[in-house]
């Protein structure tokens, strides 16, 4: 299995409304993006100082397959169109697992 694993901090400026719509359109990628193995989004649970605001994990069944999921076009559009306006900062990591 590929693992995806990806972090966003908000802006100061992102509302409520924002972050709660880049949940909902990530979780409709699923139903079109059929090499979507597994895939959890949520917001951080607040415990403990310093963390990201938002996490996305993703699996896959190989490097190829993931491929397939970064570079779908409605995949882009929900990065361009939801997340990038409000995002301050990203991690990511990508692992066999």
């Amino acid at each position: 299995m590929f693992r995806h694993v990806v972090l966003f901090t908000w802006a100061e400026e992102a509302t409520a409304e924002q972050r709660a719509t880049v949940a909902t359109e990530l979780l409709k990628l699923p139903e079109v993006i059929a090499e979507i193995r597994a895939y959890t989004v949520g917001a951080d649970a607040g415990v403990n100082p310093g963390n990201h605001d938002f996490a996305v994990v993703a699996d896959f069944d190989d490097v190829d397959a993931y491929g397939v999921y970064r570079d779908h076009p409605i995949h882009q559009a929900v990065i361009a169109e939801h997340i990038k306006p409000i995002l301050a900062s990203r991690a990511a990591v990508q692992y066999v697992c």
